[in-house]
């Protein structure tokens, strides 16, 4: 039986719906869609998307690391936004981390977030090439 082992997601919602920020099985880890949230459930920096996507990065990097891997293992991402105008801001930042590693990507426009200050959701999948 493959190992499974969970990064759990330090958010209020967290237990109600069940989840783990991220999941990882063998060398494949799953990172949930992350918004710009605060532990509190709070979102941060409301009305500006890219600064929202900064920080579902930098909280998708701390999920990686903690089942061992890296942004560099990753290999698909997938930007929610509640405006497809908003692309560019959010491809901004995903650039900002993503310019050498060029992991398959979509954006996609969707209705709405669950919290409407909630500009801009990640999730990604890293395959990890190395043991660990």
């Amino acid at each position: 039986m493959t190992d499974r082992r969970l990064v759990p997601a330090d958010r209020p919602w967290a237990k109600i719906v069940g989840y783990s920020r991220a999941v990882r099985v063998g060398n494949v880890v799953e990172v949930s869609g992350t918004a710009a949230a605060g532990p509190n459930g709070l979102i941060l920096h409301p009305g500006e998307v890219e600064a929202q996507a900064r920080e579902a990065l930098r909280i998708i990097g701390e999920a990686l690391g903690k089942a061992g891997a890296s942004f560099a293992d990753v290999v698909r991402t997938r930007i929610y936004l509640a405006d497809a105008a908003m692309w560019e801001a959010a491809g901004q930042a995903h650039g900002e981390v993503f310019a050498d590693i060029r992991p398959a990507t979509t954006a996609i426009a969707v209705k709405g977030f669950l919290d409407p200050e909630i500009l801009v959701e990640i999730e990604a999948t890293a395959i990890i090439e190395r043991e660990g």
